[in-house]
């Protein structure tokens, strides 16, 4: 299952990228996202950008047909990776996964500058669970709980900005 999202933060995007290149803002945001047991696994800085690989836990609400294969409250794994693409644009990639769970989710992020000053967050999220027969309507009915995650971040950003 693919998707969708995107924001627009109030704040130009030499801002926004401040945030997304600070390691402090990645774990401030899954705190907000009420995330417990954050533990960073590896950092790696550069002028160009940043790689986090982060590990915590989250709750989750499991669609009924998920039950049996997907946790309520996971171990989750992230691995971002941010990039200054040196034209003003900036993006990245992303991996995620759930202990014990049989789902790879994987996607992109890129944020441009809007004409009125503001700056424009994609995220494109490619999800698959490998379950025969229902592996593909898992992967479907978590696309709420996918929104609901992704408003949250979203929402974890816009505070942070508001404190910068």
């Amino acid at each position: 299952m693919k998707m969708t999202m995107t924001h627009d933060f109030d704040h130009p995007i030499d801002e926004v990228w401040a945030m997304f290149s600070d390691p402090a803002a990645h774990v401030a945001k899954f705190e907000a996202m009420g995330h417990r047991d954050i533990e960073v696994i590896e950092e790696e800085s550069s002028d160009d950008g940043l790689r986090m690989v982060i590990k915590r836990v989250t709750d989750l609400d499991v669609p009924s047909i998920a039950k049996k294969v997907l946790p309520s409250s996971p171990t989750v794994t992230t691995d971002d990776v941010w990039k200054d693409h040196g034209d003003g644009t900036y993006g990245g990639h992303f991996a995620v996964q759930m202990d014990g769970v049989p789902q790879r989710t994987k996607g992109t992020t890129s944020l441009t500058a809007n004409d009125d000053g503001t700056t424009h967050y994609e995220v494109e999220i490619d999800v698959s669970v490998k379950v025969p027969l229902i592996g593909d309507k898992i992967a479907k009915a978590s696309k709420g709980e996918l929104e609901k995650q992704l408003n949250a971040e979203f929402a974890a950003g816009d505070a942070w900005l508001a404190q910068a």
